[in-house]
């Protein structure tokens, strides 16, 4: 059994986490690759690239907060192995466990006592004016939204070749399940529990307020783009990265991303518990 670890260097108390993770697995006679920043942390030379993860690891273990493991997926690329989240961040919607149980996370993954939750991704394609095309890959959400501008901007919005709406607004999200607890839950947009096969279109600050978040399922093939009668600048991002100036005229196509991210989960975690925890509910 291999754990590959990649941890957020700027996060405070990674180096001590990491060395305390890395004698966890020890003791179970686990052994770990680092990643070659992470590896930087502990001034080891010895670290990979993330991306051999998925032929030299049976588990990726991310040390940070929700943004290590947003970054974190989209090192490691497609592969099918269990990734888990060790929070030493603010939020932790995504992670598996906290800096205090890393016992009992190498206990989990030495007994195989754990459970697997397939996360939805999704895959943007942006098709410019001249034809050329960029892709990308999002875990939680991506987003036009308006540039270097404090105005509204105007951009309409399909749902299988069909127009949704034309909206007034500060932007759109188009959010997978995972990401309904990030940017789309600030706009307003619904939670969605993970196993739900659905996204969710959340207008963001709109000028009408008839314009909500609408619950499409996720074979459904989403298109953005900029309206007509729209002269303002706007930016695309995904996962809050990646952030690309849009012009008129241009398109982005949002549909499945064909491979989902195993979230590795200690059994008796849940995201209702989560959601207690993190939301103070009763």
């Amino acid at each position: 059994m291999n754990v590959g670890i990649i941890a957020n260097p700027h996060k405070k108390g990674a180096r001590t986490t990491l060395i305390n993770l890395c004698e966890a697995l020890e003791k179970k006679k686990i052994t770990w690759s680092l990643e070659t920043e992470t590896a930087d942390i502990i001034g080891s030379p010895d670290g990979v690239d993330a991306r051999t993860f998925g032929d030299s690891c049976d588990v990726v273990a991310v040390l940070g907060g929700d943004g290590t493991m947003l970054n974190a997926s989209s090192k490691i690329g497609s592969v099918d192995i269990p990734v888990a989240g060790i929070n030493i961040g603010t939020l932790g919607f995504l992670t598996t466990c906290t800096d205090t149980e890393l016992d009992l996370f190498a206990d989990a993954v030495a007994s195989g006592n754990y459970q697997l939750i397939k996360r939805l991704q999704l895959r943007a394609t942006i098709t410019s004016n001249d034809g050329s095309r960029q892709y990308f890959r999002a875990l939680n959400e991506i987003t036009l939204t308006r540039g270097h501008t404090g105005r509204l901007v105007s951009l309409d919005a399909w749902v299988d070749g069909e127009l949704l709406n034309h909206y007034r607004a500060d932007g759109l999200i188009v959010s997978t399940a995972t990401g309904s607890t990030a940017y789309s839950l600030s706009a307003g947009g619904p939670l969605i529990a993970p196993k739900a096969d659905v996204y969710v279109i959340t207008p963001i600050c709109p000028h009408s307020l008839s314009n909500r978040s609408l619950v499409v399922s996720d074979s459904s093939v989403v298109e953005l783009a900029p309206a007509s009668d729209s002269s303002c600048p706007m930016l695309f991002t995904v996962d809050g990265r990646d952030v690309v100036d849009i012009k008129q005229g241009s398109r982005i196509t949002v549909e499945q991303a064909g491979h989902a991210l195993p979230l590795l989960r200690i059994a008796d975690r849940t995201f209702f518990s989560t959601l207690r925890q993190k939301l103070g509910w009763g």
